[in-house]
């Protein structure tokens, strides 16, 4: 990565942030698979200035989809991350680097420290600035899995503290800026324990964005292409109206206000 890059993003939790936008399906052979439909809307558009960091550790320029050597599994698609980038760029002084880390499927436990996808997350977080550059913020949109039991439901809280306060630990930044996303799908037993649980998080350098009634693919699971833009712009303007100096703050953007926390 260029020496000037110094904004460095982490995009973690599950299958929302990795992406599923323009994912179809298709029937072949008696066989359905899922694949990306290729269609890259403007505000994702790459950039040079726009890199990722790949799951060999290096960095390239960012392009959709961004985590199709990460999430592996499953087919990958448009994603929040570059409408994010592209919206919050040039408010910026340098480079901006992502760091895809998200895995869909996964439960908030599967993020506890010493379990491999959050060691994976912590290893590619110190490699993107091991040449340089500054972590500005964790971008993490995960839930939908923990929203099935009432074990899991009432675990949430303390597994998403225990979370953060690690990483911050692990990382050497005690007030590492975390966006967290409520959840706008998940099984209806328990989906609003967990969004209670997001929106009301009272954890210093802590906001939410709510994705609450964003249109969802015909799984009524993963957010539509459009609805990723639009996440990734709300995901931009909580971070430039709550962690970015005053003097680049976005002259027009949407109310702060429509992102909850910060408590110190």
């Amino acid at each position: 990565m260029s020496e000037k890059c110094k904004q460095i993003f982490i995009l973690s939790g599950q299958s929302n942030m990795a992406g599923r936008g323009g994912i179809i399906t298709e029937t072949h052979h008696h066989h359905r698979y899922k694949h990306w439909d290729g269609v890259v809307p403007p505000e994702c558009r790459p950039c040079p200035s726009i890199l990722r960091l790949t799951a060999h550790l290096y960095w390239e320029e960012a392009r959709e989809p961004l985590h199709a050597d990460i999430d592996t599994r499953k087919a990958c698609g448009v994603g929040p991350g570059m409408a994010f980038a592209n919206a919050v760029r040039e408010h910026l002084d340098g480079t901006l680097g992502l760091v895809p880390c998200a895995v869909g499927g996964t439960s908030i436990k599967e993020w506890a420290r010493g379990e491999e996808l959050y060691e994976n997350m912590v290893k590619r977080a110190k490699a993107a600035v091991a040449e340089g550059g500054e972590i500005k913020a964790v971008l993490w949109y995960q839930g939908e899995s923990d929203t099935s039991t009432a074990e899991d439901a009432a675990a949430y809280q303390g597994r998403m503290e225990k979370l953060i306060s690690d990483i911050r630990d692990d990382l050497k930044l005690p007030l590492l800026p975390i966006i967290q996303v409520a959840l706008a799908s998940g099984d209806e037993k328990y989906i609003e324990k967990i969004r209670a649980v997001q929106l009301g998080m009272k954890v210093p350098n802590v906001v939410c964005v709510d994705a609450k009634g964003l249109k969802l693919n015909s799984d009524n699971l993963h957010l539509t292409t459009e609805s990723q833009i639009q996440l990734g712009l709300m995901l931009a303007n909580a971070y430039l109206c709550h962690f970015q100096p005053p003097a680049l703050a976005p002259e027009k953007s949407l109310p702060c206000s429509d992102s909850k926390g910060l408590d110190e």
